[in-house]
């Protein structure tokens, strides 16, 4: 019986002591136990062992090796059995680069085949996985939940991106709801079907039918997209609501070969260049998976614009896309069209790398180009882009890119400009493109050519121009000529284009030889410096100052704000005579005192052109001429610019005020004021007024000159004195005293005349004097005439009344009537004197030889007094 009873204690020692160390061994034998199940070159490992509590297994970590490929990496399950299986993961990772490493063995014969043996396989189970990770595609990940019976197997998805509701009966599919978010800022691609799965799961559903609905950046409205299939055959439908045309029609047949889509149509009618054409894509073995099938295929492009009908055709392969290594060629030719402006292509390329990591390269003799009308009246005679070893990636676009452009603006002229640089993996503000540019051109309206050199760089989001050279040869324009103006930089040009903190600085200067104006005028050579600073090229502030040798500063700032530019210029006090060069030498006026300022205010834009406004002033101006000279000038200019016409005197009259003027005929106390518009008109006219001077012991004075002109402006001449106008002509013939009072109707834009109507007259005595060797002369040269002569040796006029006009062409004609008293011998007598004058006053000015004209005109024109004349009574002496 002891014997018997140690049997029984050992087995039960066996019992108790054995499932024990099973347990505590598990990570030890469930693996080589495994092995027995698993693919040959595969095998399952523990980093730490599985725990058995008394509710649930609990395994820490479990991979699952493929040699040492990582094919699936589990952490933290737990299995359990409250009332069907139910296994909780944190997180599940598969890697599909591995999946190529599983070796090829031939299916087992008792292995499961049909849809209906692998879920009859299934238990009653809940599976929950907290986040599910496929690599290299995180951004999908997601917590995924199944519910698994025979009969029913239910799955539900849950990520940032994507979400999925989809549930098995037998072969009938039923998709709830399958929402993606493949762009950002856009709402998700939704999609439901039900579909009916083949009984050996090895293809395609055997015919289904779902819609989807997505929206396009391009369109307020979305599209719904449909597909449908029964057998072997299926159609794909794209349609946009209130569309009549498809934009994507696919008519596919499959079988077990080869996937074709044949004579498809697609339409994109949006961005303002309507685009169409037709598809064919062949896809054999396609049962091998992406990597073992066979891609061909071939799309064509149809525009269509003022210059016609274009069509580019992209032929596809035949190649292979991968997930390691694809290795398949694309060809675009063709043209393309869009209003004026004609793109050609002829593009061969080479698709190579992952499908996750693709890089398209292209081959030798990848070129595009253009002509055509781009903008208005800019003509594009050609526009070259050479692309061979050009290679794009999703980090970017890398090796050299080159262009070659040629073009033509009627009114403007000709240039050309080459753009040559390298780029490294560069995308918009990502990587690094280097480049330099160089041109040249004609500038018609300036006669002119002009060239342009420069380098720069675009690295991450940093714009950096760090060289800048342009300028012509000469500016010409109506009567000015600028020599060699050139735009450089004196620093580097910056474009941080930070969104958070954004930043544009820069310097440059405007450098000119000297400016020549018509008639001898000249500007010295000048120099503007400005700087740049702001957020970006279309919102920045500048300051700046013009130098031209001793004239200026002219300080200068403002903004642009990418649709007006506004600023401000300030000229400081300075001293008139910096201003000598700007005088015509043929003037031989010398500046020397006086005083000048300016401000200004000025806006440009498209719409409004450009506009300014502001005021000058020259205080205590004085100048020199051999001639005359000035002093004592005062000129003050408020003005407006706007629409291409001037408005003077904005805040109060434009006013000239002047000292004295020292000439033939001293000048004093000139004023002048003008107000209203240039170019005037009837609207806005432009007035004259308050004009006045003290000349000739006298003053001459205008109230108002309009114009246009609809009435004569008076000008008024008040005791003018006679004797002062004799010593300005200087002549020595004769001599008169005694003032003048006038009138002369000034016109300024009649067909005929200048002065209409104008009178002159005497408010006192008037006293005539001929020099007595020009009157002995008189007698001698006429004896005739001597009896008349006489009689005006000395005469005391007190009554005249003279009549003038004067034409266009400076003919005057005066008609004059004269009674006074002679004195002749110790006699006196009454004269009447009437006469007529005609001259040409612009010679007259010219000549200035008044004596002459007056001697030869009494010559002509004197006449004997009548005998019949006696002492103390009146005589009349006729024409």
């Amino acid at each position: 019986m002891k014997g018997k009873y140690k049997v029984a204690l050992a087995l039960l020692l066996l019992f108790i002591l054995l499932p024990l160390t099973l347990l505590m061994t598990l990570a030890q034998w469930v693996p080589a136990l495994a092995g027995i199940w698993l693919p040959v070159g595969t095998r399952i490992a523990f980093e730490d062992s599985p725990r058995l509590t008394r509710h649930a297994l609990k395994i820490p970590d479990l991979l699952y090796l493929v040699d040492d490929c990582p094919l699936a990496k589990l952490t933290h399950a737990e299995l359990t059995h409250p009332s069907r299986w139910q296994l909780n993961v944190d997180s599940l990772v598969l890697n599909a680069a591995c999946l190529k490493k599983l070796p090829q063995t031939t299916a087992s014969p008792v292995a499961p085949r049909t849809l209906a043996q692998w879920q009859s396989m299934l238990p009653y189970t809940w599976v929950n996985i907290d986040k599910l990770t496929v690599t290299p595609w995180q951004q999908w990940e997601g917590k995924i939940a199944l519910a698994l019976t025979p009969a029913r197997q239910q799955l539900s998805y849950e990520g940032e991106r994507v979400t999925v509701q989809a549930q098995l009966s037998g072969q009938a599919l039923t998709v709830e709801k399958f929402a993606v978010k493949l762009a950002e800022n856009q709402p998700p691609l939704s999609l439901a079907g039900e579909f009916t799965l083949p009984l050996v799961p090895d293809g395609l559903p055997v015919n289904g039918h779902a819609a989807a609905t997505l929206h396009l950046p391009q369109s307020a409205d979305p599209v719904d997209a449909e597909i449908e299939w029964r057998d072997n055959e299926g159609q794909l439908i794209v349609m946009a609501r209130d569309a009549a045309d498809p934009l994507l029609d696919l008519p596919w047949q499959v079988t077990q070969q080869q996937l074709t889509i044949s004579d498809g149509r697609w339409n994109w009618p949006y961005q303002g260049m309507p685009l169409s054409g037709r598809v064919g894509i062949r896809i054999k073995n396609w049962q091998a998976g992406l990597e073992g099938a066979e891609v061909s295929g071939r799309m064509n492009v149809l525009t269509r614009g003022d210059a016609g009908k274009g069509n580019a055709v992209l032929n596809i392969g035949p190649g292979r896309l991968s997930l390691e290594n694809s290795d398949l060629p694309l060809q675009l030719t063709g043209e393309a069209k869009q209003n004026d402006l004609i793109l050609y292509a002829v593009l061969p390329a080479h698709l190579s790398g992952s499908l996750t990591d693709p890089l398209l390269a292209f081959s030798p003799g990848a070129l595009l180009r253009s002509r055509g009308t781009l903008i208005d009246s800019l003509n594009i005679d050609e526009v070259r882009w050479p692309l061979a070893g050009v290679k794009v990636t999703g980090r970017g676009i890398d090796g050299r890119l080159q262009a070659i452009l040629r073009a033509h603006e009627n009114q403007m002229g000709d240039f050309t400009l080459h753009l040559d640089g390298k780029a490294h993996d560069f995308l918009p503000d990502h990587g690094l493109w280097q480049w330099r540019y160089w041109g040249d051109g004609r500038f018609t309206p300036m006669q002119a050519r002009w060239d342009v050199a420069g380098k720069g760089e675009w690295r991450d989001s940093l714009i950096l121009l760090t060289d800048l050279s342009t300028g012509f040869d000469q500016l010409q324009y109506g009567t000015m000529h600028m020599d060699k103006p050139r735009l450089v930089l004196d620093a580097p040009i910056r474009w941080q284009r930070d969104e958070q903190h954004p930043q544009f600085s820069g310097a440059l200067s405007l450098d000119a030889a000297q400016t020549t104006f018509s008639g001898g005028s000249v500007l010295p050579p000048s120099t503007l410096k400005f700087s740049v600073s702001g957020r970006e090229p279309t919102v920045f502030q500048f300051k700046g100052d013009l130098h031209a040798q001793e004239i200026g500063p002219v300080r200068v700032n403002g903004r642009w704000d990418g649709e007006r530019l506004r600023g401000q210029a300030w000229w400081p006090r300075q001293a008139l005579k910096v201003f000598q060069p700007l005088v015509p030498p043929d003037w031989k006026m010398a500046l020397r005192d006086g005083e000048m300022y300016a401000q200004i205010a000025f806006s440009a834009a498209a719409d409004q052109g450009f506009e300014a406004g502001g005021h000058g002033v020259l205080k205590g101006g004085s100048a020199w001429m051999p001639d005359n000279e000035l002093k004592g000038v005062d000129f003050v200019l408020p003005f407006r610019f706007s629409e291409g016409t001037w408005q003077l005197g904005t805040r109060g009259p434009v006013r000239l005020r002047i000292g004295e003027i020292i000439n033939q005929v001293t000048a004093k106390n000139f004023t002048a004021d003008l107000q209203g518009a240039y170019p005037w008109s009837e609207d806005n006219p432009l007035r004259l007024s308050d004009v006045s001077v003290d000349m000739l012991g006298g003053k001459i004075t205008l109230r108002q000159l309009r114009m246009p002109q609809h009435d004569a402006a008076l000008l008024r001449l008040e005791h003018i004195s006679a004797s002062e106008i004799i010593s300005a002509v200087n002549t020595k013939q004769f001599a008169m005293s005694g003032a003048l009072n006038g009138a002369l109707p000034l016109w300024l834009n009649n067909d005929q005349w200048i002065v209409k109507d104008g009178w002159l007259s005497n408010p006192g005595a008037l006293t005539l004097r001929l020099d007595k060797d020009t009157a002995d002369a008189l007698v001698k040269d006429n004896m005739a005439a001597g009896a008349a002569i006489s009689w005006l040796r000395y005469m005391e006029i007190s009554q005249s009344w003279t009549h003038i006009d004067l034409d266009n062409h400076g003919v005057m004609k005066m008609r004059a009537a004269l009674k006074g008293i002679s004195y002749v011998d110790g006699k006196s007598n009454a004269v009447n004197l009437n006469y007529h004058h005609e001259e040409n006053v612009f010679m007259l000015w010219r000549s200035l030889r008044y004596g002459d004209n007056l001697q030869s005109w009494l010559e002509q024109h004197a006449a004997v007094p009548d005998n019949r004349c006696a002492p103390g009574k009146e005589c009349e002496v006729r024409q």
